[in-house]
């Protein structure tokens, strides 16, 4: 029995080193290899890397790619090696907790503190901004990322960023070419509805060295702040969408007609993955704010009971996390 609770040690320490060494980028932090090894770490161990492993490698994605959450709607996305890195931000909130902001219409509320500062950031390339008018998007720590970069947002957002020569305004289904590190990017711009008469878009990003599936170029795709609509579909038709970060949360607002929720909830998120045909979707604007009534316990009992939650990556915070 000695013997074999060893060999259990041995294969958790083992199975934790490669999860931080090859998903986290960072150095494994050695632990006693006598200390008691319980069932339950057993089996957390072995789904973290297992189920990691399996979805990473379904992936269909040709070129290098880890993401970084920060938190709410603000993640980095690194691309390449580290000989020609290109990191592009999304929706940069950096405001310490607890932070207060009165809309008039409600106060937004977040408590839990961005997992990275402005002072912690690497070199960053683009923003795709996927509104500029609400806080939780951008706040004003984030505002000054926007200087001196190439900005992606709603014509309505470039016109309030002016004179910005970095800005470009995309609109539904527009496609821009960047260009970032040498290498050329689209970015096609993708219909939202959020709170009425706000602009919001969503963004696909694709590029050659992503490679293609079935004649398809593949794709990441960032949705921005909006709930369901059938709209977003169309996209199947013309990109493989390798990953899918999401913003989620059911965030409602209390408009004097009543509730109104204006992101995804579990539910929705998982009709749009599955008819997006996409291989991974990462779930993103969830926690800290009082607005969001959807939480990481209630989004994952949502994707269990729908059968997807081995699709499901959950970065952990201010960790670097490798899928490609």
């Amino acid at each position: 029995m000695e013997s074999v609770a060893l060999r259990h040690r041995e294969l958790v320490y083992i199975r934790r080193w490669n999860f931080s060494r090859i998903y986290l980028d960072e150095p494994f932090r050695p632990f006693n290899l006598q200390a008691p090894v319980t069932p339950e770490l057993l089996h957390l161990t072995y789904t973290l890397v297992v189920n990691l492993s399996i979805m990473t490698s379904s992936i269909k994605l040709s070129a290098p790619l880890s993401l970084t959450h920060i938190g709410t709607a603000t993640a980095l996305i690194h691309l390449g090696d580290d000989s020609n890195p290109v990191t592009l931000i999304t929706d940069p909130f950096f405001s310490h907790a607890p932070f207060e902001f009165d809309m008039g219409l409600l106060v937004l509320k977040a408590s839990i503190e961005p997992a990275l500062g402005l002072a912690n950031l690497p070199p960053i390339d683009a923003v795709l901004l996927s509104h500029e008018d609400h806080v939780d998007n951008l706040d004003e720590p984030g505002r000054r990322l926007l200087e001196g970069r190439i900005v992606l947002t709603t014509p309505d957002g470039a016109k309030n960023l002016a004179p910005r020569p970095g800005v470009k305004a995309l609109q539904p289904w527009e496609t821009v070419s960047i260009k970032l590190q040498g290498q050329t990017f689209e970015v096609t711009g993708t219909p939202c509805v959020h709170l009425p008469g706000g602009e919001v878009t969503g963004f696909i990003l694709t590029t050659e060295s992503f490679g293609k599936t079935d004649g398809k170029p593949n794709a990441i795709f960032f949705s921005g702040d909006t709930i369901y609509i059938p709209e977003l579909a169309k996209m199947k038709e013309k990109y493989h969408i390798s990953v899918a970060l999401l913003n989620l949360g059911k965030a409602t607002a209390p408009l004097p007609t009543g509730p109104l929720v204006i992101t995804m909830d579990g539910a929705q998120a998982v009709k749009l993955f599955r008819e997006l045909g996409a291989d991974v979707l990462v779930p993103m604007h969830f926690e800290s704010w009082d607005h969001f009534k959807e939480q990481r316990e209630n989004l994952a009992q949502s994707f269990k009971a729908e059968g997807l939650d081995k699709e499901v990556l959950w970065l952990e915070p201010g960790k670097k996390t490798k899928l490609v």
